[in-house]
């Protein structure tokens, strides 16, 4: 039976399919990182109290990016190249969604324009990383290879997520709250074409690792496609609501000190 428990447990039983994993996690977690660290040295004065928060949310993601490293080490592997079509910020990127690179290599303030685009394209891209992340903690948050890491990357995925709620209901508070909603819908329909994509990639390149039988690579295929069919109908939605989260000013603070080795 095909499930994402089993899919998983196939790639960490295979150290090539396994370090491909890594390799895609560690590159999309770094990119995050620097997106983050240069959205934060080009806050605009009017919103520089939110300058602290979005670089600890880069260093959360760097944390992640070693994280993933830390895991091919401990097998003796070495990162491979993110092939083409698995690089997932930099396909949205593509779209026009969330602050161009030519923007963010620049030395010129961001407006406050920038800001709100910024967040509202990182609630969408968190809201799938804490989706993500709770998936693999129910299945492997007791691993003993990969447990901890999961737990360590799930926390502060819902941190990330909290984080550009509270923001958001802030900057809607303050008067734009129109362009929020539809910055939301934008990056959210942009976002699942995206997703579709990466993983029909992901997934040819996974099936010619493991060799999967062409029936069993359909299956994968089709039931991707299918999440796609549904996200667009109604599933996208998820990504566009706001509500205050229990767990006020979550990237508030000095970075938690605490063992990154996986």
């Amino acid at each position: 039976m095909l499930s994402a428990r089993s899919l998983f447990q196939e790639i960490l039983g295979n150290d090539e399919a396994y370090r491909l994993f890594c390799s895609i996690a560690a590159s999309g977690e770094a990119q995050g990182g620097w997106e983050n660290g240069r959205i934060a040295a080009l806050v605009p004065e009017e919103q520089r109290a939110l300058a602290p928060k979005i670089a600890r949310h880069g260093a959360d993601e760097d944390k992640h990016g070693r994280i993933f490293h830390a895991l091919l080490r401990k097998r003796g592997l070495e990162p491979v190249p993110v092939p083409d079509g698995t690089d997932y910020t930099m396909l949205l990127e593509r779209r026009g969604i969330g602050l161009p690179h030519t923007l963010l290599h620049g030395e010129k303030p961001l407006t406050e324009q920038d800001v709100v685009t910024y967040l509202a394209h990182s609630r969408v891209t968190e809201q799938r990383a804490a989706d993500q992340m709770e998936m693999l903690t129910t299945h492997f948050g007791d691993h003993p290879e990969v447990g901890r890491a999961i737990r360590m990357i799930a926390h502060d995925e819902v941190n990330h997520l909290s984080y550009c709620h509270e923001e958001l209901l802030r900057l809607a508070r303050e008067g734009h709250g129109r362009t929020i909603r539809a910055v939301l819908r934008e990056s959210a329909r942009a976002e699942i074409r995206v997703y579709r994509d990466v993983s029909l990639a992901v997934m040819e390149h996974m099936g010619a690792v493991l060799r999967w039988s062409r029936p069993k690579a359909l299956a994968l295929s089709l039931g991707i496609r299918a999440l796609y069919a549904y996200e667009r109908l109604a599933g996208w939605r998820r990504m566009v609501t706001l509500r205050m989260p229990e767990h006020r000013d979550a990237l508030g603070g000095a970075p938690v000190s605490e063992p990154e080795f996986a």
